[in-house]
């Protein structure tokens, strides 16, 4: 058995089948490239789903986490620590809102904000208690816990995992006519990613955003933003949201707030939604810790420079002159995104999502399918033009054109 081999072995044999990897063993990763156990390079095209949108190993950020390492890295919250108010400051600032509640993963964010909401609907609005609704869009992906596969509409995710969560009603994502035909006294708020990123990088129509914001803000609805994943550079603002102007009541981030180094996830929002919650209602023991507040806070410090967004910006663009083309032409049926995001859609003539990325793997590059027939694009926002350009090179020939 070859190295990879072995460690593939290895780990089937003593860990649960809950994910189909590509069959690589990264033993190293500098900036937009991992090298195998058997010493290959590969071209990072996934980013961890926009989780290392600042590169593996970045100085700035291990050099934060090192000097922290050095001071304290966990008191839980029964105690104050001397991170803590900056981070908070600084993320509140960045989102342009006042109060930030933190987590660790972003599903962990994502119930965070389905209690919030919840909670501001029988407290502030005035729902019955235990009426409030919460409008989801078809296609979304929150996250794998208990509660928020019950409002997934992809049955791999959703699956003998009931009995489900009640509480929730799915409409058509960028259909604004069902949405307001959705909401009603006991809807208590509206949780959307801007842009679909499970589903294939879906961007919605023109004005659905303004849409939905100028709809919830009439009817005394919360709009919830899920931006971790496209947040935090990735489509080139600081958050998807504001390609159309639109601020959320409340942001779901994650991923990239911990820039591949730590799991950093929060909720962002102003003070009159967030101060729902007294202490002991809700909390965690590794939310806002030191060495998580110390890699936040300098990624918050990264991303207010405006250079990884304006990267993101002209690097798209290319991205997307150089994808554009293949639709339609036989190889590709649809290229969609936003900045240095993209979704293609493999025709059934070259493959499947699957085949498609392992010949790319065979060929030094990484990426991954989604729903059978889609493979995604989400580079480090810091590649270099040429190393993106040698990956799409890669892309054309295991596709024929």
């Amino acid at each position: 058995m070859t190295s990879t081999e072995r460690g593939i072995a290895a780990a089937e044999a003593h860990s649960a089948h809950n994910y189909h990897p590509l069959p690589v063993v990264v033993a190293t990763a500098e900036g937009a490239w991992m090298t195998d156990v058997a010493g290959r390079r590969y071209l990072d095209l996934l980013a961890g789903y926009s989780a290392l949108n600042f590169g593996h190993g970045n100085r700035r950020l291990l050099d934060a986490a090192r000097a922290q390492l050095e001071r304290v890295t966990l008191t839980s919250r029964a105690f104050h620590h001397d991170r803590f108010a900056d981070f908070c400051t600084r993320l509140a600032e960045l989102c342009g809102m006042e109060l930030v509640l933190p987590m660790n993963t972003g599903a962990e964010a994502v119930e965070t904000a389905v209690k919030t909401a919840r909670k501001w609907g029988y407290r502030v609005k005035g729902v019955p208690d235990g009426r409030a609704k919460i409008i989801v869009a078809d296609g979304n992906f929150h996250g794998r816990t208990t509660t928020i596969v019950s409002f997934s509409t992809d049955p791999e995710a959703r699956a003998d995992f009931g009995p489900y969560t009640p509480g929730f009603e799915s409409v058509p994502y960028g259909d604004l006519a069902a949405l307001a035909a959705a909401v009603d006294e006991h809807t208590v708020a509206v949780l959307l990613e801007p842009i679909q990123g499970e589903a294939g990088v879906l961007v919605p129509p023109a004005g659905y955003l303004p849409g939905v914001r100028k709809l919830t803000r009439d009817r005394d609805v919360l709009f919830i933003a899920d931006e971790i994943q496209s947040g935090l550079g990735r489509t080139g603002r600081t958050f998807a949201c504001e390609h159309e102007d639109v601020v959320p009541d409340v942001y779901v981030l994650g991923k990239a707030l911990g820039g591949g180094v730590v799991p950093v996830s929060a909720v962002v929002s102003s003070r009159e939604v967030l101060s729902v919650f007294a202490p002991g209602e809700h909390g965690s023991t590794f939310g806002g810790n030191p060495l998580a507040c110390a890699v936040a806070l300098e990624v918050i410090a990264m991303l207010r420079t405006g250079e990884f967004q304006q990267r993101a910006t002209e690097l798209g663009a290319h991205l997307h002159r150089e994808l554009g083309p293949l639709a339609g032409g036989g190889a590709v049926d649809a290229v969609r995104g936003r900045g240095l995001w993209a979704g293609v859609d493999i025709n059934p003539s070259r493959g499947s999502g699957r085949a498609v990325s392992e010949r790319l793997l065979a060929r030094g590059v990484l990426v991954k399918e989604t729903h059978g027939a889609t493979i995604r694009i989400a580079p480090p926002l810091m590649i270099s033009k040429a190393d993106l350009d040698w990956g799409l090179d890669q892309l054309r020939h295991v596709l024929g054109v």
